[in-house]
C-alpha cells in the first residue's frame, strides 16, 4: 500500500465524517425548530383565544383541496382492464 493510497482513504473518511457531522446538525436544528413553535406562551394564546396564529402557516382551505381531488378525479383517464385473459 503506498502513501498515496493511505491518504486518499483518510481523506474520504474524513469527507465521510464531516458528511455525517453537518448532517446530524441540519436534522438537529430542523427538530428543534420544529419543537420551538409551541411553547408555554403559545398554549396559554391557545387556551384563551382557542386559536394559535403562527407566522409563515396559512391554514388549509379545505374547500380548496375538495375542489383540486375533484377535478384531479374528473380529468384522470383509466384504461380498462382486459376482459379477457385468455
Amino acid at each position: 500500500m503506498s502513501w498515496i493510497d493511505f491518504f486518499a482513504g483518510a481523506a474520504l473518511g474524513a469527507l465521510i465524517v464531516l458528511a455525517w457531522i453537518r448532517r446530524r446538525r441540519s436534522l438537529r436544528e430542523r427538530i428543534l425548530e420544529a419543537s420551538s413553535r409551541v411553547d408555554d406562551r403559545a398554549v396559554e394564546e391557545i387556551i384563551r383565544r382557542g386559536v394559535l396564529e403562527v407566522e409563515g402557516d396559512e391554514p388549509l382551505d379545505l374547500d380548496e383541496i375538495a375542489e383540486a381531488e375533484r377535478a384531479f378525479w374528473e380529468t384522470e383517464e383509466w384504461d380498462r382492464a382486459e376482459e379477457d385473459w385468455s
